[in-house]
């Protein structure tokens, strides 16, 4: 402070810092956790509060090391430190050394018994989920029109679906008075059928902030809805009763965006690459219908049944080959045999035995052949037969050969 009693920023809050932190001794502050959000260092900023009023914490790195347990906003935490002033923006805070549970917060509780309120009705059931359309003419969007959220699913529509219509409903996305607006935004969207997809969001905050989003009036419009609903609220790991309630969550206001707006150009590849499968496959199945249709043309069959008739012709011509051979060479053995047994005729023939000098002598009563001398006695009459001509003679007594004669 100065002779004439002014003081500076830094010397008041120089002041207010010594008799604030000289003031208190450690602390130990019971709370419900809110508006949790880590740093990129490793440090966590959070807030404490109550029913009537709130801090600002914060816990350190090395600190924050120590915790065996998951912080989640709405959480009832005794926190163990002191009080410290953040010069810089003129904020007083409670640097926490501890934390441990105290139970649960009264926001958690009241959203963990509306859930199960709302899900014993039915509201959250998968089977009444529907489908979101792939590829929309509208989409109607129901949001804070100076939000952040807002002007990031513009910009993705703009770009990824340039001919994608467009309806903004406007309804604040936090405070007391956010909720029945929003709930009233989405039976408006149905009445005038206005769309054919409806993105309900905001970006992210604390769990008091998105509060608005788990009134039970506005889970049950989303869950009325005729039009299919795509919940877009928070960052990925923020939640609310209408993400349970729609029929599609989505991570964050930008991926609701990215899912109603399939990428036309992806598309027109997509279909550009299953047109070039389609006609390579036609051509494989025309290229397969040829090779088996090759067999009943002209020339080809021409072929084949020349290649199939030609080793039977060939077999057939051995055939009848050997057919003749074995013939000839049959005939040639018969009359081999013939010959012979001609010859044989011949030699037994009686003209021919006569014809070499021989005699057939009968006797000439009984005809009967004389074959041996013995078969005679004197006086029989004989009858001998040459090659020509006929001799008759009579059987002498043994050394009688005087009176032989020939008749």
């Amino acid at each position: 402070m100065n002779e004439n009693g002014k003081f500076t920023v830094s010397e008041l809050t120089e002041l207010i810092k010594r008799r604030l932190e000289d003031g208190f001794g450690p602390l130990c502050v019971e709370g419900e956790l809110s508006n949790c959000r880590p740093s990129s260092v490793g440090h966590l900023y959070f807030t404490l509060k109550d029913g009537g009023a709130a801090i600002s914490a914060v816990m350190f790195r090395n600190s924050l090391a120590r915790l065996n347990f998951v912080l989640k906003d709405g959480m009832l935490l005794r926190a163990k430190g002191r009080l410290s002033v953040y010069a810089q923006r003129g904020t007083y805070q409670l640097v926490c050394e501890a934390l441990e549970p105290a139970g649960t917060g009264d926001i958690l509780a009241m959203l963990e018994a509306r859930k199960r309120s709302l899900a014993a009705e039915g509201l959250f059931d998968e089977a009444r989920k529907r489908p979101i359309p792939r590829f929309p003419e509208t989409v109607a969007v129901v949001s804070s029109p100076s939000g952040a959220a807002l002007q990031d699913i513009l910009n993705i529509l703009r770009r990824r679906a340039s001919g994608l219509r467009i309806v903004i409903l406007p309804a604040p996305v936090q405070g007391a008075e956010a909720a029945p607006v929003l709930a009233r935004r989405i039976e408006q969207a149905n009445r005038w059928n206005i769309a054919d997809t409806l993105i309900i969001g905001r970006g992210g905050g604390s769990l008091e902030d998105l509060l608005p989003f788990s009134e039970e009036c506005v889970v049950r419009a989303v869950a009325a809805s005729k039009i299919p609903v795509i919940s877009a609220v928070g960052h990925e790991i923020d939640w609310a009763l209408c993400d349970f309630a729609a029929d599609l969550r989505a991570p964050t206001p930008s991926a609701a965006a990215e899912l109603v707006s399939e990428n036309r150009g992806d598309t027109l590849k997509n279909i550009r690459a299953f047109v070039g499968g389609l006609h390579e496959t036609v051509r494989a199945r025309l290229t397969r219908a040829r090779l088996l249709l090759r067999p009943f043309g002209g020339d080809y069959l021409e072929r084949q049944f020349r290649a199939i008739l030609q080793p039977r012709l060939l077999r057939f011509d051995d055939a009848k080959e050997a057919l003749l051979y074995a013939a000839g060479e049959r005939a040639a053995g018969l009359r081999r045999r013939l010959e012979l047994v001609r010859a044989t005729l011949e030699a037994a023939n009686p003209n021919s035995i006569l014809e070499r000098g021989l005699s057939l002598v009968t006797k000439a009563v009984s005809g009967e052949t004389v074959r041996r001398a013995v078969d005679v006695k004197p006086g029989d009459l004989l009858r001998i037969q040459p090659a020509e001509g006929v001799i008759r003679a009579a059987v002498l007594p043994s050394g009688d050969t005087e009176g032989a004669g020939l008749a």
